[in-house]
């Protein structure tokens, strides 16, 4: 019996890690996932847009890597790298296209 529960919990952790993927792409605000920032204008730099849209609109920050937008479950962290490219490690919830964020780094 406790063979058992020792395997099960193996396979459970193993499968937990097989869902954690990497993304690449710009962390933005909803307002303008796809229509960018050249309109709203809301900041002489693209990241400063970014911000105020979270602030004045009551936007959420996404991920969106040229052709998917994906919300992000840390609305914390992706306010300093608000414009730019980034790396989000994290587990994708494919009906709400939600990444639970375990970390975002900046692509260099």
């Amino acid at each position: 019996m406790r063979q058992l529960v020792l395997s099960l919990l193996a396979v459970a952790s193993l499968s937990g890690a097989q869902n954690t993927q990497t993304f690449a792409g710009t962390v933005t605000d909803s307002e303008c996932a796809l229509a960018g920032h050249a309109q709203m204008r809301m900041g002489p730099t693209d990241p400063e847009c970014v911000v105020a849209c979270i602030r004045s609109h009551g936007a959420s920050y996404i991920l969106h890597d040229g052709k998917d937008v994906y919300v992000l479950s840390d609305q914390k962290t992706p306010e300093k790298f608000a414009g730019r490219k980034v790396r989000v490690t994290g587990t994708l919830d494919g009906r709400t296209k939600t990444i639970k964020v375990d970390s975002i780094t900046p692509v260099q």
